[in-house]
């Protein structure tokens, strides 16, 4: 459904992104992962034309995305950022139907796919009139996933969506949010810093250092045939301590 060939991406005389080809399959879920600065947010930025290549190309359904189309082919892609990115100064409300309003949908239609989102999402109708500040981190990434499906796009876009959440809130948000991929079916691209995560959403996960593709794969494929010793040490360093300890026979 997205194909990326020869995609490259500096800023000033630093490279994010070196040439880079990358294919995601049509109603699978891509996971880009890899350390801080590896290029993986660049990358999604990217995809939705954010940002525009140095070289190379990015192509949603075979067509060039190009400053031209870049607004058109983004209502196909929903695009769900680091931390919300709700706007304050609008309700929950305000904040999912911004874009349906924005087109002129009529308000019957936008009332009825905001009734379908919410109860998709699991959020409360009563928090729809609540402004981004009355509500908890958990109801926000709901907002915002409910935004970035309002005009049911093809391709859905998640930088990070649940890392600023306590472990207990992102726990449920991670089963909601793969319950939700599921019953839609829609072409994900999810980035994450870890590896637990990527496993649990990815059909694919895709592997960055330094601007670069290391490895692509299942987490399987990792453990089992690393494309390097960088990969290995990645997949070491993302063992929790407990996890550590239960390997080394130190915990009964």
């Amino acid at each position: 459904m997205l194909q990326l060939q020869g995609v490259a991406k500096s800023y000033g005389s630093r490279p994010a992104l070196v040439p880079t080809d990358l294919t995601v399959a049509r109603g699978q879920s891509t996971v880009l992962i890899g350390p801080s600065g590896c290029g993986k947010s660049t990358l999604l930025r990217l995809m939705i034309g954010l940002i525009r290549p140095d070289a190379g190309s990015v192509a949603l359904d075979g067509i060039a995305l190009t400053t031209d189309n870049a607004r058109q082919l983004r209502c196909r892609m929903g695009y769900v950022v680091q931390d919300g990115g709700l706007f304050p100064h609008l309700t929950a409300r305000g904040n999912v139907t911004l874009m349906a309003r924005h087109l002129g949908w009529d308000e019957p239609r936008i009332a009825a796919r905001l009734g379908e989102l919410s109860s998709l999402t699991q959020f409360p109708e009563d928090g729809l009139d609540r402004y981004p500040v009355q509500l908890s981190g958990g109801q926000r990434q709901r907002v915002s996933l409910m935004r970035a499906l309002m005009l049911d796009p093809d391709l859905l876009l998640l930088d990070e969506p649940l890392g600023a959440l306590d472990p207990m809130i992102r726990h449920d948000l991670q089963t909601d949010l793969r319950r939700i991929f599921q019953t839609l079916g829609k072409t994900v691209v999810l980035v994450t810093h870890d590896l637990g995560e990527a496993a649990f959403f990815g059909d694919c996960i895709v592997l960055m250092r330094d601007g670069c593709i290391v490895q692509r794969g299942t987490l399987d494929d990792f453990v089992r045939n690393p494309a390097n010793a960088f990969v290995t040490q990645f997949l070491n360093a993302q063992r929790s301590p407990w996890e550590k300890k239960l390997v080394a026979g130190k915990v009964p």
